[in-house]
């Protein structure tokens, strides 16, 4: 079977990653999980260990393809050097994975600091474009108003109420809680 992601290795919470782990998928004593590079797994080096040691446990072999001396069989009297040589090389490219994912982030974090802000709005403004960065803010649905009194007059329930606005959880309650506000 083969399982692809499309999240990055940042978060363990994916999908086809979770589905080797419960359900249809999941992988049993005498599989193995071929993995295409190290950091697809994990770029946390604590999560990669856990997960690592999540497999062995249950006796599935991780094969790392850019790993080689994962994919080597040592005979069974040398497999402790394979272990030692996988897990030295384990210990690298899990840091390496983490520092450039901090690096990643900490250089978001510098670009959007750099970037000048609309004084009316507190918005970031993309110096390329002009434009202001982000999600667009969230506005009132034409019928907000008597769908939101029903809501509280407990005549429907949140879940209607956000289906007949056509809005997500989360950008209902934001508007719930701005509109009872003011």
């Amino acid at each position: 079977m083969i399982v692809t992601d499309k999240s990055s290795g940042r978060d363990l919470n994916r999908p086809g990653y979770q589905s080797l782990k419960v359900g249809i998928g999941k992988l049993v004593e005498g599989d193995t999980l071929y993995i295409k590079s190290l950091d697809r797994l994990s770029r946390n080096k604590e999560d990669l260990k856990k997960e690592l040691q999540y497999f062995k446990d249950r006796g599935v072999k991780v094969k790392i393809l850019d790993m080689p001396t994962t994919m080597t069989d040592f005979p069974a009297e040398q497999a402790w050097i394979g272990d030692m040589i996988t897990n030295i090389m384990i210990e690298v490219l899990s840091s390496i994975a983490q520092n450039e994912r901090e690096t990643t982030r900490q250089r978001q974090l510098e670009g959007l600091a750099a970037m000048p802000t609309d004084i009316t709005t507190g918005k970031k403004i993309s110096r390329r474009t002009g434009k202001p960065v982000g999600r667009p803010p969230v506005t009132y649905p034409k019928k907000w108003e008597g769908i939101y009194r029903d809501w509280q007059e407990k005549k429907i329930t949140a879940r209607q109420a956000m289906r007949l606005l056509n809005l997500k959880p989360n950008s209902f309650y934001k508007l719930a809680k701005q509109y009872s506000t003011s």
